[in-house]
């Protein structure tokens, strides 16, 4: 801020408390009594003209007239509190509030009631899939077939059975159908013949298909991402698991105390290098953050409650096969945790399979306002990218679940003001059980759920990552935020994710800014992240941490802190899912670079 705002608001301060000592003179009280008088009079007049017929003055009618344009701010509020109160009979203040409250909705074309009920009718729709039936429907007098499609809602079961297709092996090819059309589009009556398609698919899959979970070109992801991704899941989805010559790493995900998710994710990446390296099909086992009551069945104790499998499910039980074969272990057709050190899994070699293409990273990270060109560890950057979007490359239907109850939450009511805009005022009313339009069974089944955009993610790490990193105070991730909004002024929503309630709190003084978080408890005061944890169970613990990271890939721009593991991550996700050109600016940087 420069000198001449400082002196502008300091001049702004000295009037206002001239302003009050004034209003509080025994002159002006008098003034003011005489004013309110007047006022009622006017009013009691303004009232006889109005019950004949609408009362104006060159074509502006008073009942037209809105509190919200006035040009009274809530400083203002007191006044009018003391017209209100005043002791004459003011009883059309009754009317003229609905009058205000009309032209409101007439201005924004919905009705406050309608979007409630829309809201609550998504809300249910969604508890119903997680929780089973509720008393909604008949509370409200409403039919399913009633609630028009929420655009930023995803269909998950259709999305699971999608994805499987994308992540099984075509009949008598290497490759899953990546070729099709995207979304539905390839079941369509009218689409191309069997036949044809499988000639188009092969043709394709001998020149290089690319995996589906890799958006935009290499351009705009880390250098080699699409073909890194197809070799990786060539590599754990071999055609015949039980090939003799296929061997494996069994690995259960790290639990010691003090480990979170970012950590376990890291050691994860680790085991997956060696895998790579040692050509080995990983297989990962317990995992303790899914052994909650949300992960239902065989998902309990798995990352596949919130991801798919790392591999095929015909691998995974070979190799569980081969756990309990004394000579597997001994010949080591099949390894575990136990058989590497620590520096292997977190600090080992990364695979050299695509050359060392971190050489070619472009420069779009920034810290203390200059690009970061290159570091010690870029290597790691690139490989870290390379396995957690692996990893988390499809969601599970219970995972997508999650992120429509998160999305709900926070942008429900916007999303239902819109969809409410463009239908008919008598909705729901005139609203049956209209069937899909082709295009948008179809065509439109590939679209992302809505978020509000351009949307910025920032993820404040503060407690105790103080003795890992540089703590910075949530003003300076807002200098950072407010740096990008110069460049791109039609930005004002930000994602934010924080442990810390101090940051949710200071986040209310930024009024130029709209923030969305989840509602979930977080920390007042020193405490440690276990600690932290285990306060809130395992299960929340768990999935709203997930939640806030896919938030923070699918946001159009992260702020930071690459000090923080989860951060780097974030990066990585970010950078192999179309997203480098938005670049990263981060508060501090790594502590090994």
């Amino acid at each position: 801020m420069n000198m001449e705002a400082l002196n502008q608001k300091s001049l702004e301060r000295v009037l206002s408390q001239k302003a009050l000592q004034i209003g509080s003179s025994f002159p002006c009280q008098i003034c003011v009594v005489g004013f309110l008088s007047g006022v009622c009079l006017t009013s009691l007049f303004l009232a006889a003209l109005t019950s004949l017929g609408t009362f104006g003055f060159g074509g502006i009618s008073f009942s037209a007239i809105s509190l919200g344009n006035s040009p009274l701010n809530s400083s203002s509020s007191g006044f009018i509190n003391t017209v209100t109160s005043a002791d004459c009979k003011f009883k059309r203040k009754e009317i003229s509030r609905e009058r205000w409250v009309g032209s409101r909705r007439s201005e924004n074309g919905v009705d406050d009631e309608k979007v409630s009920l829309l809201f609550s009718a998504w809300s249910a729709l969604l508890s119903e899939s997680v929780d089973g039936e509720t008393a909604f429907w008949e509370s409200a007098g409403l039919s399913k077939s009633a609630v028009p499609n929420a655009p930023h809602l995803e269909r998950c079961e259709l999305s699971e059975q999608i994805n499987e297709r994308l992540d099984k092996h075509s009949k008598n090819e290497r490759l899953p159908p990546w070729t099709t059309w995207k979304g539905l589009l390839n079941t369509h009556p009218a689409s191309m013949p069997a036949e044809q398609l499988r000639y188009f698919r092969h043709q394709a899959i001998s020149e290089g298909a690319y995996p589906p979970w890799i958006t935009g070109s290499d351009e705009e992801n880390y250098p080699l991402t699409r073909k890194a991704q197809r070799d990786i899941w060539l590599h754990q989805h071999p055609e015949n698991c039980r090939d003799p010559n296929i061997r494996f790493l069994v690995a259960e995900w790290e639990r010691l105390p003090g480990f979170g998710i970012g950590a376990q994710l890291a050691g994860m990446c680790g085991l997956l290098a060696i895998a790579v390296n040692e050509k080995r099909v990983l297989v990962t086992s317990y995992y303790n953050r899914a052994d909650h009551d949300g992960c239902k069945g065989s998902l309990r104790s798995s990352w596949s409650c919130y991801f798919f499998p790392e591999t095929s499910q015909e691998c995974r039980d070979h190799a569980f096969e081969l756990m309990g074969n004394k000579e597997a272990l001994e010949r080591g057709i099949v390894t575990t945790k136990d058989n590497y050190t620590s520096k292997e899994i977190w600090t080992g070699r990364t695979p050299r399979v695509w050359g060392e293409p971190w050489r070619f990273l472009q420069p779009t990270t920034e810290i203390n306002g200059s690009l970061v060109v290159s570091h010690r560890k870029m290597d790691r950057r690139w490989w870290r990218a390379q396995a957690i979007r692996y990893l988390m490359r499809f969601q599970t239907q219970y995972m997508c679940g999650l992120m429509n109850v998160a999305r709900n939450a926070a942008f429900g009511k916007e999303v239902a003001k819109m969809v409410l805009t463009s239908l008919s005022n008598e909705w729901p009313k005139d609203f049956g059980n209209k069937r899909r339009s082709d295009i948008e069974e179809f065509v439109w089944s590939n679209n992302r759920p809505w978020i509000p955009r351009p949307l910025l993610s920032m993820h404040v790490r503060m407690g105790d990552k103080a003795c890992e990193m540089k703590v910075v105070e949530f003003e300076g991730y807002m200098r950072l935020a407010d740096r990008i909004r110069q460049r791109f002024p039609h930005l004002k929503s930000i994602w934010l994710s924080t442990e810390m309630q101090e940051v949710i709190n200071n986040s209310k003084l930024y009024m130029n800014w709209d923030f969305y978080y989840t509602n979930v408890t977080r920390q007042v005061g020193n405490m440690t992240m276990a600690t932290y944890e285990a306060s809130l169970g395992r299960k929340t613990s768990t999935n709203y941490p997930l939640v806030n990271f896919l938030m923070a890939t699918e946001a159009d721009f992260f702020v930071g802190a690459l000090g923080s593991t989860w951060c780097f991550l974030i990066d990585g996700m970010r950078n192999t899912g179309g997203k480098v050109m938005a670049g990263y600016l981060s508060v501090n940087k790594d502590r090994f670079w």
